[in-house]
């Protein structure tokens, strides 16, 4: 380093930036906000629902199709309502009200519909020839049938007393049935009891209580967000003062290393350490990580809702919050360690520490904050701007900007959280720190040369996380070198 490097000493400062208390509150409010958000989402898609879905009788309704069947009746797979469910919760404006309507085709035949008790429609079909209705999907339709053999016609089902509900007669009849615990079964039958059933059905359910579910959903989600805001908030409010005759430390600084960052102002460096590498530890590296793989999914929870925070903040202030700020550059320190240490470096075997802070550590990252940032950049940067990167990188981590990719099982807007973790990858890093780890295996080295194109590709990776998470304006560079 040339000149007189300015050199930050650890100090009480560097501790209370990164405090474990603030790190819980943090990470407790992200949570909280994100649950809290599905739970205001939920409400809204119900009253969405309540609004628009319904028809004028307030049913939400799936149909008509045709069903059809040469026996004596038609019958639904067994409705079980759970007895143990309070009584008032039935009954006329309780839980659910199911419509049925039914039509036959036929002016001659009269068609009947009904909803009885499973074990006494069980007995009145005994030996009698019908299908049971299974697997009914209306969008796109789709039934299927099994049929239950029988010898005998049966009585006409207008004769029968164990009903709960029941319609009959010539064209459309509509049945409507309050919901009731218990075990039922709904029948399709000519009235007269003769085989050969057609009709067309289409089935509709009223739900109670759905206003009132969705403003307890919006309440409680209201509420939710607003303690999730204030544990954000005690966790990122303010910093620490320094210590007499010191002053703050830039953000990202570790502590005993010079500040003068050349080149992008995103450094990522690693060390290969090779008095502490073994043979065969690699191979069980994913057991060992798996603490710190289960911390780093919460913290970058955590990272993804704060830099939407930050999002709003840059647009309107054109400054990123720097408690934020120093909370998000630690959850990528912290990454990059785990990374280094497990499957995408393998570079030391020194277990990583669980801080959010510098450490002296073979692997490092180091962000200086900015004082302002794009208010406009800030809209495109994260997508448009990042596509170029977006393709390279994706070659990089293998299958990790893919929806729900079967590899990671995680969605395309965390995965290069997860691609970046250390995780076993498909792709190149993941192609070279295999050639990497046989090689130690077998000739107990690391070669210096692929060790200097993971890194560089890691570097990458890292680089253009940075500027996608809005740390940075400067556009990454398409180099592997520092």
């Amino acid at each position: 380093m040339r000149g007189n490097p300015v050199v930050w000493r650890a100090s009480a400062w560097d501790a209370a930036r990164v405090s474990p208390g603030r790190v819980l509150l943090i990470v407790f409010g992200s949570i909280g906000a994100l649950v809290s958000a599905v739970v205001l989402a939920g409400g809204c898609a119900i009253l969405g629902a309540n609004e628009w879905a319904r028809d004028t009788e307030g049913f939400f309704t799936a149909g008509p199709e045709r069903l059809d069947t040469s026996t004596y009746a038609l019958t639904s797979e067994g409705l079980s309502i759970a007895e143990d469910v309070p009584d008032w919760l039935f009954g006329e404006g309780g839980i659910a009200d199911l419509r049925i309507r039914v039509g036959s085709s036929e002016a001659r035949r009269d068609v009947f519909v009904g909803v009885g008790p499973q074990d006494a429609v069980d007995l009145y079909l005994a030996d009698v020839a019908h299908d049971e209705v299974r697997d009914l999907e209306f969008s796109p339709f789709d039934v299927r049938y099994t049929r239950r053999p029988g010898e005998r016609a049966p009585e006409p089902p207008t004769e029968q007393t164990f009903w709960v509900a029941q319609e009959s007669g010539p064209g459309t009849q509509t049945l409507v049935w309050d919901v009731a615990s218990g075990s039922w079964a709904v029948v399709v039958m000519n009235a007269d009891g003769s085989d050969g059933v057609g009709v067309d059905v289409s089935v509709g359910v009223r739900v109670g209580f759905l206003e009132e579910l969705a403003a307890g959903l919006l309440i409680a989600g209201g509420l939710g967000l607003v303690l999730a805001a204030l544990l954000i908030w005690l966790g990122v409010r303010g910093r620490a003062e320094p210590p007499p005759g010191e002053s703050p430390p830039p953000a990202g600084a570790p502590p005993g290393v010079p500040q003068e960052p050349a080149g992008y102002p995103v450094t990522v460096e690693a060390e290969l350490d090779e008095a502490h590498l073994s043979r065969a530890l690699w191979l069980v590296k994913w057991l060992l990580a798996i603490p710190h793989y289960v911390v780093l999914v919460f913290l970058w929870i955590a990272f993804w809702v704060l830099t939407v925070i930050a999002f709003f903040a840059i647009l309107f202030t054109g400054r990123y919050p720097r408690s934020i700020f120093d909370f998000n550059v630690g959850v990528v320190r912290w990454t990059w360690r785990v990374a280094f240490y497990a499957y995408s470096g393998l570079g030391t075997d020194r277990y990583p520490p669980f801080t959010l802070g510098d450490a002296d550590y073979p692997a490092r990252i180091e962000i200086p904050y900015p004082e302002r940032l794009s208010r406009g950049l800030v809209l495109v940067k994260w997508w448009l701007l990042a596509i170029p990167h977006y393709l390279v990188v994706g070659i990089f981590v293998g299958g990790g900007w893919y929806a729900w990719d079967w590899w990671y099982g995680w969605d395309r807007w965390s995965a290069p959280s997860i691609a970046v973790m250390g995780l076993p990858q498909p792709g190149l890093i993941g192609l070279l720190v295999l050639f990497a780890a046989v090689t130690l295996l077998f000739a107990g080295r690391y070669p210096r040369d692929l060790f200097e194109l993971v890194v560089g590709l890691n570097r990458w990776v890292f680089r253009v996380l940075a500027y996608v998470t809005l740390l940075r304006d400067e556009y990454p560079p398409f180099r592997l070198r520092p």
